[in-house]
């Protein structure tokens, strides 16, 4: 048993209870025990139940292997920072290593995961967190004068320091019932009660047909309970009597199917979109139509959709909201929760075989059978003949017409005033951020909710994916409240965690010295800068117009300006920043303006050295380690590979499941080639935060690499046109999308998109170089001088001059340098590549003095025609031009100038095999066809 041996509650400590040991239950437990063990926080948990085990409840407490989850596996993990959690456990258990993330599992594979993931945080928190089951069922919940307490139906109140309702909807609707089906004992009102489709599955006495009222995911369920199994759905003691089922419903519409490969979501960007319903569902219909034109498919778009609705939700009038349910909500589900394809294909062999019908009918009256069963009168003016009538018309969403006593309980007054209030139409409880609203407007008392009980607020929450996060955010404010960290005062005094914050917070909790106000305009500058938007240095730089004395934002823009090359005054910015916090400062803001001074002075050694100082002792300084992690924004603190992995794993504790962390573990994971591991991570930052330029990065790797090059483009332009309006760097996702077009063979596609998203004067700087003068050398070497057919690329020249001469020149990193010497062999070499040799032979730099020299060396003997020379070069320097920096895909220029410096030096078997070797890596029909041009000459083996 669940309980068995759990540890007594000590006085003392805290106490939480949850009431509910299902899956909302379960994971707020999973979390707590996670969040009070990082935070070490003594802490008592107790669940609540009446369940003989936890993790359980009516979604996943089934024990049929029929029912499958309704998302695929790589959706369902408990942990958001792990998206592949339940995917390797998965593995664990079947002792393999290679579960298909898309598999569509049966859910009591869930129910057994959550207790194991319970057990294994109980575990970790030792004796610093206590965690117990008892079985007894809650019956209300009452104000004391420490706290709360939760009735009982059996003993006395449990005192608690913080209660969460965690029981979901636990009443089945079944209004719609008239009388006399409502009595008559072949009617079963909730099919997931113990042993009811069991009951229904073995009698053999009346007539072999079952009605089902209702056809969404619950009858899919039901029905294939009812005619599977050994006997192939026959009744007990009658083989030659097949059962049919006659499912009905107000539309008598299925729940559509998801497709065994899913393609990424398509997700909108809704600040144009309209405030009312009806402008809504017109943007939202225009969303579906034209990502099914661009890919083939809805999915996408609803996925996608799906990561907006809360917000659309929250734009709606109370009246529009209830319209939506009545008008709406029924079509949306039909395409929101969709089956598995197994099932959906086991649905249309029943319908093929007159084993199922589905039909557009209610229930008008119902008369027992002589024999056993019911004949069943509906609204179309058949009558038929069954069995059993199963309700698979859901829960009942109005929590008001449910009859449990918690749940009336809270909406009970008491002294005038009720614990909780109702949400939009009744569907649960309103809250803010969880923690329950009473009668009179107040969120003061600790109780909190989580899943089913917020639809009304948030309309998308009874997934896992929502439930999940909803839970870890529950679990870090629920401590918070009942044992809240210690804060430090401005003047630098350490007091306890309930004395009254004295500065605001940036958002990643660190105390800023500043007003209110500048503040405000900083933290929405940084959340810019972190989701990779446009904008972020102007509103920092408003923050410094606010206070003048805000020392951390003028360092942060003149970071900015030195590393990122917004347009900033590095030296003036700097000098006010250590002007300032001179005046008002605490250690870890003093700490950063020395970053940054010392950044300024030597980027690459005191500098480099300084910025991992400062790391180690604030990890969740985001703009210290944004500086230190490679990205498409910054260079990065090292260019050695396995060090900046190491940095960013080392920050997991400090940023647990936050979206931007989770960004950058994605894209360390691509660099690692942990391809599948890296798509499911940014898919999981993205559905925190849908603009988050780092996981779209993340995920455009991973679909280069894998040879997804006609989906990467097609979801990287949606993206781009929506979410990804404002991205500061969409230069570089443009430059992703022509990689996918070059791959493709498509080159006139890469000329339509080089002049409308990559030419100067749209790009400039660092971008030019290191984007468009990078793709125009790819594209001369990789098919116009391959081929010969093909049309040359635009000139260079412009790009160039855009770049401007210091970058081109005198670069100061071998990222620079590398796409410098390319840019300059683009526009013929020659003179201007002597002298870029000539200045990174002289560089202090081991990487600028050795492979980036070489590179130049190569391309002055591939300007002279000198193929083997260029040849032997570039494989001698290909081995070590990981230390250049930059991803596996922008150092690919190197290879591609390799293949075609061997083919022209007479070395053609050389070049197939490394063809040979990049397709065995990921498709590419541009690799095909170069590999077709060479013939018959046999690969080098």
């Amino acid at each position: 048993m669940a309980g068995s041996g759990a540890a007594a509650t000590r006085a003392g400590r805290p106490r939480v209870v949850v009431v509910g040991a299902g899956a909302a239950g379960t994971l707020t437990a999973i979390h707590l025990l996670r969040a009070a063990t990082r935070r070490a926080t003594e802490l008592d948990i107790v669940l609540v139940d009446p369940a003989d085990r936890w993790a359980r409840g009516v979604a996943f407490g089934t024990p049929d292997e029929t029912h499958l989850l309704n998302v695929p596996s790589a959706g369902m993990s408990a942990l958001p920072e792990d998206p592949g959690h339940f995917v390797a456990w998965r593995g664990g258990q079947e002792r393999r290593d290679d579960c298909d993330p898309n598999a569509f599992v049966p859910r009591r594979q869930f129910a057994l995961y959550l207790d194991d993931t319970l057990a294994d945080a109980r575990a970790a928190a030792a004796d610093l967190v206590g965690l117990r089951h008892l079985r007894a069922r809650a019956e209300g919940v009452r104000r004391t004068s420490g706290g709360c307490c939760v009735v009982l139906d059996d003993g006395p109140p449990l005192e608690a320091d913080a209660v969460v309702i965690g029981t979901g909807l636990p009443t089945v609707g079944h209004g719609w019932a008239p009388e006399a089906l409502r009595r008559s004992p072949f009617f079963v009102p909730d099919p997931w009660a113990p042993g009811a489709l069991e009951v229904v599955r073995r009698d053999a006495q009346g007539p072999a047909d079952v009605l089902v009222v209702g056809t969404g995911l619950t009858m899919v369920d039901v029905t294939l309970t009812l005619t599977g199994g050994a006997s192939g759905g026959t009744r007990s003691g009658a083989p030659a009597e097949p059962r049919r089922v006659h499912a009905v419903s107000r539309h008598a519409r299925l729940p559509r199917s998801h497709v065994a490969r899913p393609r990424l979501a398509a997700i909108p960007d809704i600040s144009s979109w309209g405030t009312t319903l009806a402008e809504i569902r017109q943007d939202a219909t225009r969303h579906l139509a034209e990502v099914k034109e661009t890919t083939g498919d809805w999915r996408p778009a609803v996925d996608g959709l799906r990561h907006r609705v809360t917000a659309l939700w929250q734009r709606l009038t109370e009246a529009e909201r209830l319209e939506f349910l009545a008008t709406d909500a029924g079509a949306w589900n039909v395409l929101r929760h969709r089956m598995a394809p197994s099932s959906r294909a086991r649905l249309d062999a029943l319908a093929a075989e007159g084993r199922l019908t589905l039909a557009p009918a209610e229930v008008l009256d119902a008369e027992p059978l002589p024999g056993g069963g019911l004949a069943v009168t509906l609204s179309d003016g058949t009558r038929h003949d069954v069995g059993w009538v199963v309700n698979c018309t859901g829960p009942q969403s109005d929590v008001r017409q449910l009859g449990d006593p918690l749940l009336d309980d809270l909406l009970r007054p008491r002294a005038g005033v009720s614990v909780a209030s109702i949400a939009s139409g009744g569907m649960g409880f309103r809250t803010d951020r969880g923690r329950l609203v009473d009668s009179s407007g107040a969120a003061d008392l600790p109780v909190w909710t989580l899943g089913a009980l917020r639809r009304g607020e948030l309309w998308e929450s009874t997934a896992v994916p929502e439930i999940r996060t909803q839970a870890s955010d529950l679990a870090h404010a629920l401590l918070d409240v009942v044992a809240p960290l210690p804060r430090r005062l401005e003047d630098g005094r350490l007091v306890s965690g309930h004395h009254p914050v004295a500065r605001p917070r940036d958002p990643l909790g660190l105390p800023l010295s500043t007003t209110a106000e500048a503040a405000a305009a900083y933290n929405a500058g940084l959340e810019r800068i972190m989701r990779l938007q446009a904008g972020g240095e102007e509103l920092i730089r408003e923050a410094t117009v606010l206070d003048r004395d805000f020392a951390v934002a003028h360092a942060a823009l003149a970071m900015l300006g030195h590393e990122a090359g917004a347009e900033a005054d590095v030296r003036s910015s700097l000098a006010a920043a250590q002007d300032a916090v001179e005046h008002r400062g605490d250690a870890r803001e003093r700490s950063f303006v020395d970053v940054v001074a010392r950044r300024v002075a030597d980027v690459r050694r005191t500098g480099a050295q300084a910025l991992m100082s400062h790391v180690a002792n604030h990890p969740r300084d985001v703009l210290a380690v944004s500086m230190a992690v490679p990205t498409i924004a910054f260079s990065g603190v090292t260019d050695v590979q396995q060090e900046a992995w190491d940095l960013v794993e080392g920050l997991a504790p400090a940023y647990r499941d936050h979206w931007w962390y989770i960004s950058l573990l994605a894209f360390t994971r691509q660099d690692q080639g942990r391809f599948e591991e890296a798509g499911l991570l940014a898919e999981s930052a993205l559905s925190c935060e849908p603009s988050s330029g780092h996981a779209v990065h993340a995920l455009t790797h991973v679909m280069y690499e894998t040879g997804q090059h006609e989906a990467g483009r097609a979801w990287l332009d949606h993206w781009v046109r929506e979410s990804g309006r404002s991205a500061s760097h969409r230069a570089h996702f443009s430059w992703h999308a022509a990689l996918h077009e070059l791959a493709m063979g498509d080159t006139e596609a890469v000329r339509h998109r080089y002049y409308s998203q990559l030419a100067p004067p749209g790009v400039t700087g660092v971008r030019a170089l290191v984007d468009s003068a990078s793709l125009l050398w790819r594209w001369q070497v990789g098919t116009t001088e391959w081929f010969g057919s093909e049309g040359p690329p635009p000139p260079v020249e412009g790009v160039l001059e855009a770049a401007g001469e210091e970058l081109v020149s005198r670069p100061q990193t071998p990222f620079v340098g590398l796409h410098a010497a390319l840019g300059l062999a683009a526009a013929g070499g020659g003179e201007p590549l002597v002298r870029l040799r000539d200045h990174c032979a002289a560089s202090e730099d081991p990487a600028v003095r050795s492979t980036v020299v070489a590179v130049c060396e190569a391309l002055e003997a591939w300007g002279a025609g000198d193929w083997a020379r260029a040849a032997e070069t570039l494989e001698d320097v290909l081995p070590t031009l990981v230390a250049v920096g930059g991803s596996q895909a922008q150092r690919e220029v190197v290879e591609e100038t390799l293949l075609l410096a061997l083919v022209r030096s007479g070395r053609a078997e050389h070049a197939v095999a490394r063809l040979h070797e990049r397709l065995d890596r990921r498709p590419s029909p541009l690799d095909t066809r170069r590999l077709d041009t060479l013939g018959s000459v046999p690969a080098l083996t």
